[in-house]
């Protein structure tokens, strides 16, 4: 798996602006590309300002596809004024721990 993380610091005047079309993008990304698998986005309540994506693809192919995609070429033309510092940091993963499941069967 291909792990991509991006810590984005948004212009208080465009937080609200930022933050639909981010989520409009992570939507568009799961619902469109096969290879996306999963693509949070992330604040914390005191620092609004603050956006952590944490996406994960099948590879390093798929990643690009999605720089590629006609929905984030938009997204990235769209705000590219709306923040001040954009810091994007990939890995590869390595295992993945089992996850715990409920007495139903369910995952937690």
């Amino acid at each position: 798996m291909h792990v991509v993380t991006v810590r984005f610091r948004i212009k208080t005047d465009h937080l609200q602006s930022f933050t639909e079309l981010m989520i409009q993008n992570a939507s568009e990304s799961l619902r469109s590309e096969v290879g996306c698998h999963q693509f949070d986005v992330c604040t914390d309540s005191t620092r609004p300002g603050d956006i952590f994506l944490y996406e994960i693809y099948a590879d390093a192919a798929a990643f690009d596809l999605h720089l590629d995609s006609p929905h984030f070429r938009a997204f990235d033309q769209q705000t590219q004024h709306m923040f001040e510092s954009k810091e994007v940091t990939v890995f590869n993963q390595l295992s993945t721990a089992d996850r715990p499941t409920s007495p139903r069967g369910q995952t937690l």
